[in-house]
């Protein structure tokens, strides 16, 4: 399994999402801090759940790196995220 289908099981059963996007964003940080080559490190995830309504972008981020524990440090070197509750992410549309 990789590190991004390993994200998306446990934002998956985490949030219930209506919407998530994985991105990994590894090959773009050749030659930078964190990168390794062959190895999953760097992502950027959007996500969009009633888990974070009523909820500050801080305490999503946190409820997310929570989630995600296991993965980072090692092997998740990055991980840029844009959390949304379902009414956010319909005004972006």
């Amino acid at each position: 399994m990789t590190v991004a289908e390993i994200i998306r099981e446990k934002l998956e059963a985490a949030f219930a999402p209506a919407h998530l996007v994985i991105e990994d964003e590894s090959g773009k940080h050749r030659g930078h801090a964190g990168h390794r080559p062959g190895v999953e490190t760097h992502f950027n995830v959007v996500i969009v759940s009633a888990a974070f309504e009523g909820k500050p972008r801080v305490a999503r981020h946190r409820m997310v790196t929570a989630a995600l524990a296991e993965e980072i440090g090692n092997p998740v070197h990055a991980l840029a995220l844009r959390t949304l509750t379902p009414d956010e992410a319909a005004k972006v549309d």
